[in-house]
């Protein structure tokens, strides 16, 4: 692999400037994966890095070599670990980075189980909100235009492979696709009616997450099925919008193995 030693390198300048813009990002169509795990389940789902950067210092171990054994000798670039710390996010005992083409494919017909974000704007929930939605089985993620960039480096980082383990969708007009969804759609709101324990849910099924203060916008809310709360016996006024998720989600897994195991 091609060691280098110059900051100005054009592959490491490329990496620094995807990492630090998210402008960069969305229009080169690239994005960066940093450390091992990551890099690690998108070469699994049969991705190719355009670039893998790895830390000389790092080389050796089993994990970063497994990496490096996957991507043409051509396209490693091995750096030392001050160099690799001036570009990533991360110390440099991640021991890797690579640079990747943004999946971005067009918007599949409905499947059974789907999260539809809307206007989440935090990349962290977003990338949360991914890593309950694949933990959950959903099968597609549905982002709407004003969430946040589902690539950036905080959402990467929180999805921690997510991205790569259902199929993810952004810039979709959501109250459209709610409208023409031949299955129930499922609002998220702590002011509804119906307790999610003794509400009728069923398959297919799309669950609507709102934006972290203001909820799910009117439009949106208007093509709901069912409005569902979570009950909180404890007092607190609403709970953030991943852990909203992760109760609703789970609930549906529930309910799914109890009618398998029927």
């Amino acid at each position: 692999m091609p060691r280098v030693t110059s900051k100005d390198n054009p592959r490491l300048t490329e990496a620094a400037r995807l990492v630090a813009s998210s402008r960069d990002r969305r229009k080169s169509g690239k994005c960066v994966l940093e450390g091992d795990h990551l890099i690690g389940v998108y070469l699994a789902r049969g991705g190719r890095p355009q670039t893998l950067v790895v830390v000389a210092e790092r080389a050796a171990d089993p994990r970063i070599a497994a990496l490096a054994a996957q991507v043409p000798p051509r396209d490693v670039l091995s750096v030392s670990a001050a160099l690799f710390a001036g570009v990533s996010t991360l110390p440099a005992d991640v021991g890797a980075l690579a640079i990747v083409a943004t999946p971005a494919p067009a918007l599949p017909p409905p499947a059974r189980r789907h999260l539809l974000l809307d206007d989440v704007q935090d990349p962290g929930n977003v990338g949360t909100l991914l890593r309950t939605a694949a933990a959950a089985g959903v099968e597609q993620v549905l982002l709407s235009p004003r969430c946040a960039f589902a690539w950036s480096p905080k959402a990467l980082r929180a999805g921690q492979g997510a991205h790569f383990l259902t199929t993810l969708i952004e810039d979709v007009e959501l109250p459209g696709w709610a409208r023409a969804f031949r299955g129930q759609v499922i609002v998220t709101a702590a002011d509804a009616a119906n307790d999610l324990y003794a509400t009728a849910l069923r398959e297919p099924w799309a669950v609507v997450i709102g934006n972290e203060g203001a909820g799910v916008s009117p439009a949106l809310a208007a093509e709901a099925d069912v409005r569902v709360a979570v009950p909180m016996p404890g007092g607190t006024e609403s709970l953030n919008a991943a852990a909203a998720a992760a109760v609703v989600l789970f609930e549906l897994v529930r309910r799914r193995r109890a009618g398998a195991a029927q």
